[in-house]
């Protein structure tokens, strides 16, 4: 695709901005800085990502995906929960879940250890997990909110903060991975993920496209399922106090 043929594809930009501005929805704003972002972002990624291939040193690797990570785990956490410290539980979690999954990848050898493929790989791994981590949080504390009585009324009888909140962390956990598992559910039959078109797209064979898109699904859902289960248990003892009080929001 030549630059001309991509300036074309603006169109669906302005297709947006037709329907919001005519549908009064009010995003007209967000979509410009999301369209300029988006190719600032990405043609910048495009020149690095050249630039760490060709020297295929693992030590600009692995400053990559930290800088990947410290990215995502900002991108969670919102000002006020900065504040509590949520933001370094986020970065490790990310950290141990990019880790693990990268780690066996590599000591399986699965995957060869080269930027071309570990740099790919970490990104839908920490996207992935970033997005469940957001959601986590958000329906967490919306969850805390509603059953804010429950929680209470545990603790009053003698129940511990984990006793409390175990229900409300099930709760979340499922909540926030049914996008992933939803989607996965239907992979192949209503959508062609992109790892896999872009092959196909590059030439490659499909049946080859498809082995790779499963190293990626299966890697998906544990780094997924690892995602939620430890930023919960990191996360829900700073929601009580020392005194086992739940905390105020």
């Amino acid at each position: 695709m030549d630059f001309i043929v991509l300036l074309f594809t603006v169109i669906f930009v302005f297709i947006a901005l037709f329907l919001s501005k005519s549908f009064k929805i009010g995003i007209e704003k967000d979509i410009i800085i999301a369209t300029i972002r988006a190719s600032i972002q990405l043609l910048f990624i495009g020149y690095l990502l050249t630039f760490i291939f060709n020297l295929n040193n693992p030590f600009f690797t692995i400053i990559m995906i930290l800088c990947m990570i410290l990215v995502a785990a900002q991108n969670v956490v919102k000002k006020k929960e900065k504040k509590q410290g949520v933001f370094w539980k986020v970065l490790l979690t990310l950290i141990v879940v990019e880790g693990l999954t990268q780690g066996l990848l590599l000591l399986l050898g699965i995957i060869p250890p080269t930027p071309k493929y570990m740099i790919p790989i970490s990104g839908m791994i920490i996207g992935n997990s970033m997005v469940l981590a957001s959601l986590f949080l958000n329906r967490l504390a919306s969850e805390v909110e509603i059953r804010k009585e429950e929680v209470l009324l545990i603790l009053s009888l003698g129940g511990s903060t984990r006793q409390a909140i175990s229900h409300i962390l099930k709760a979340s956990m499922k909540a926030s991975m049914i996008p992933t598992l939803e989607s996965q559910k239907t992979i192949g039959l209503v959508q062609l993920p992109g790892m896999m078109t872009g092959q196909i797209l590059a030439g490659a064979d499909p049946v080859q496209a498809v082995r790779f898109q499963l190293l990626i699904v299966f890697t998906m859902m544990a780094s997924a399922t690892l995602t939620c289960v430890m930023l919960s248990f990191l996360i829900y003892p700073s929601l009580f106090t020392s005194y086992q009080q739940l905390k105020e929001r």
